[in-house]
């Protein structure tokens, strides 16, 4: 009905568990440094469902985004147009309208189904697998990294930065039988030089700039530049909120599963200057997500902790007291948390969730997601 908008501008496609939303933002800066007009696609939202669609930073307006609603709700209604599925066809209108000259998609869920997976892009590339989605992806890592790889397009640039060897190996498996190619596999164990500087903190996300500068190199002209051995000097400024995200005394990670949680451990553990203690976490996790794993990765960490539930969270997947053990500090009034929380504290954590960061964004003065 929109006459296919996802055509009308080259794209790049990146997917995986965690870390496929700095990625983009790594390779957004980047093009944007190039002098190029850059749409990007995200998800989920923090605070509004603009904040998912950006050219050059700058988000889709409400009113913009209300006429697209308008304009498409008879067809979202008679389809039975899911939500993420009517916002990608919003996304792929406006950035055609805006004109951008090239765009950076992120995969939504999965990869093989995502309704992202419309595109035919320059370049595909998955971050990292790990267990998500449980309901929808299966238990099975090889079985969710074939999903994942399910992106991959004939001949194609395939670019991914598993770690694990299987994983990988099932990744490539399904990119050759796709027609991918070149197929590229990043060393995210190497280290870039002492004076590389990366926009989003934490070591995880040196992983994703080599992986952000791999798809890069891939691209073909006109986008192409120079390959160049080291990391772009464009990666020091990028942004994508809610990542291990440091304002003042205060830490945002939008941490949602096991690995996630993992991640901001070892950025706590590893931050220089260390952290100022005591560090205090305020926590909000949906309760179809592994949530007794997430806390038993962040307990040992921190020196106090406040389980509570975001307003933004539907309410069959909150947690009820019934939920919890003895160990949980709970408090269900999100507000009350929010200023306890802060009390005695040198430090304060705010993670489980999109939901609980969102939230938390909203209610602390001047804390918007910065654009």
């Amino acid at each position: 009905m929109l006459g296919h908008p996802e055509r009308h501008f080259p794209t790049i496609h990146i997917g995986g568990t965690n870390g496929k939303g700095s990625t983009c933002a790594f390779v957004a800066n980047e093009l944007r440094a190039q002098g190029w007009r850059v749409g990007l696609y995200t998800s989920p939202h923090l605070i509004s469902p603009c904040e998912r669609i950006t050219v050059d930073g700058i988000p889709i307006g409400e009113e913009a985004f209300a006429e697209w609603t308008s304009q498409l709700k008879a067809h979202i209604e008679r389809l039975d147009a899911s939500f993420f599925e009517a916002t990608t066809a919003i996304a792929f209108a406006d950035l055609a309208a805006r004109h951008v000259d090239i765009a950076v998609i992120e995969v939504g869920l999965g990869g093989r189904l995502d309704a992202t997976n419309v595109l035919t892009p320059l370049v595909t590339a998955v971050t990292k697998i790990a267990l998500e989605h449980v309901e929808y992806l299966g238990s099975d890592l090889k079985g969710i990294a074939r999903e994942k790889a399910g992106i991959a397009k004939p001949n194609v640039p395939f670019v991914t930065g598993e770690a694990d060897h299987a994983i990988r190996a099932e990744l490539v498996k399904e990119a050759k039988r796709r027609g991918a190619a070149p197929i590229i596999s990043v060393d995210t164990t190497l280290r870039p030089r002492k004076d590389t500087r990366l926009g989003l903190r934490g070591r995880h996300q040196i992983a994703n700039a080599l992986v952000a500068h791999a798809v890069l190199n891939e691209l073909p002209a006109p986008f192409a530049a120079p390959a160049r051995k080291n990391l772009p000097a464009s990666f020091a400024y990028a942004y994508i909120p809610g990542r291990f995200e440091e304002r003042g005394k205060w830490i945002f990670d939008v941490a949602h599963n096991p690995d996630g949680m993992k991640v901001v451990v070892d950025a706590i553990q590893s931050a220089d200057p260390p952290i100022r203690r005591p560090l205090h976490a305020l926590v909000g996790i949906r309760n179809d997500k592994d949530w007794r794993a997430m806390l038993a990765i962040l307990r040992p960490v921190v020196d106090k902790l406040i389980l509570t539930v975001p307003p933004s969270i539907p309410v069959m997947q909150r947690w009820s007291l019934e939920d919890l053990d003895a160990l949980s500090h709970f408090d269900p009034d999100f507000p009350r948390a929010l200023e306890d929380i802060q009390h005695g504290a040198g430090t304060v954590l705010v993670t489980g969730s999109f939901h609980t960061v969102g939230d938390a964004f909203e209610r602390l003065s001047g804390f918007a997601p910065v654009g």
